[in-house]
C-alpha cells in the first residue's frame, strides 16, 4: 500500500508541492496536476499555497511519515489514505519559519526525509510556542541514526 499525494500548480493561485521526500511512484494526470506515491516509512514535507485577490489565503505546511496498512494515520487534505503527522502549521510567517528549518537541516549535510522524526515535532512545537527550533547538528543527527539501529 502507498500513500498518494495529489499536487497541483495553478501559478498564483493554488499550489500543492513537495519540499522534501522521495517518490516512489509518480502518475501525471495534465500538465498541472500529478499523484506522487510514498513507500510505507517515506518522510515528506507536504506544502500548501492558496491566494484570492486580496493576496495569501492560505498556507500551510505538514510532515509526514507514509504509513504500512493498518498503522493508524492522520487524515490530510490531498493525502490518501494519510500518514504520520510530525508536523502541520499554517500562517505564511510560520511556513517560512519551517522551510528555514528544513534549509538549515540540508546545510548540517542531512536529507530531510532521514532527520529524526523528533526534531520535526521539535521545530513544530516551538513555532506554535513562539520560540526559535533549536537547530539540528550531525552529532544529533548520529544519535538518532544510533539510536535506529539499536531498537531495530
Amino acid at each position: 500500500m502507498q500513500t498518494e499525494v495529489e499536487l497541483l500548480w495553478l501559478e498564483g493561485q493554488i499550489e500543492r508541492w513537495l519540499r522534501f521526500g522521495q517518490p516512489a511512484s509518480e502518475r501525471i494526470i495534465d500538465r498541472r496536476r500529478r499523484v506522487v506515491g510514498f513507500a510505507p516509512g517515506a518522510m515528506f514535507a507536504l506544502v500548501r499555497w492558496q491566494a484570492n485577490d486580496f493576496g495569501t489565503a492560505a498556507s500551510r505546511i505538514d510532515i509526514l511519515r507514509a504509513v504500512a496498512h493498518r498503522e493508524a494515520f492522520s487524515t490530510v487534505p490531498f493525502v490518501a489514505p494519510g500518514g504520520e503527522l510530525f508536523l502541520h502549521i499554517g500562517g505564511w510567517p510560520k511556513v517560512q519559519r519551517v522551510l528555514e528549518a528544513i534549509d538549515a537541516v540540508e546545510q548540517a549535510g542531512v536529507d530531510p526525509c532521514e532527520a529524526a522524526p523528533e526534531h520535526w515535532r521539535h521545530v513544530a512545537s516551538r513555532l506554535e510556542a513562539g520560540q526559535a527550533p533549536r537547530p539540528y547538528t550531525p552529532a544529533r543527527h548520529r544519535a538518532w541514526r544510533l539510536r535506529r539501529r539499536f531498537w531495530s
